[in-house]
């Protein structure tokens, strides 16, 4: 292996002794990777932010496209009930509500699941709503553009008004 270096001898009288210092340069072709940690840690930073999983979560996009804002659930009231017709190849009309959240005025569309479920459900009811569980926070199975279902009407659940263990309460 052919190590082109130059030796530097020079003399230095402080304290009385003599030091002799021994450069070494090395050239670039032989060990391309020496002292390039700066130039690897820089292009790193620059390079995250090319992975869109990196870049949502630096920027908090998620958090900030959310009309939840991050809360697991939130309560709003009924402003009308609407059917939502399923995806192919499957044919029915998923029966949805639209829903005006209390804590900042946004409006979206919430699933009422179970049989007969939007009967119990009526306009300016209070409904407590959470996502629907599907992949990442989006919509789930063949409800197209509905990311949240609703859980209670007027504070009682209403899984339990649908199996018939309560009734809706008056409000």
């Amino acid at each position: 292996m052919n190590l082109d270096c130059t030796i530097d001898y020079s003399i230095n009288r402080s304290g009385g002794f003599l030091d002799i210092f021994l450069t070494k340069r090395l050239e670039e072709k032989i060990m391309p990777g020496l002292f390039a940690a700066k130039k690897l840690k820089k292009n790193r930073q620059n390079f995250k932010w090319k992975d869109v999983d990196y870049k949502r979560r630096a920027l908090r996009l998620d958090v900030k496209a959310d009309p939840l804002e991050g809360a697991p659930q939130a309560r709003g009231i009924v402003i009308e009930k609407v059917g939502i017709e399923a995806k192919q190849p499957n044919s029915a009309i998923r029966k949805c509500v639209r829903v005006q959240l209390i804590k900042n005025g946004k409006q979206l569309t919430a699933f009422a699941p179970g049989d007969g479920a939007i009967g119990f459900i009526d306009e300016h009811d209070e409904v407590m709503i959470e996502g629907i569980g599907g992949p990442s926070g989006r919509s789930m199975g063949d409800i197209p553009g509905v990311r949240w279902k609703v859980s209670k009407v007027n504070n009682v659940a209403l899984s339990e008004m649908v199996s018939g263990k309560i009734e809706k309460p008056v409000r």
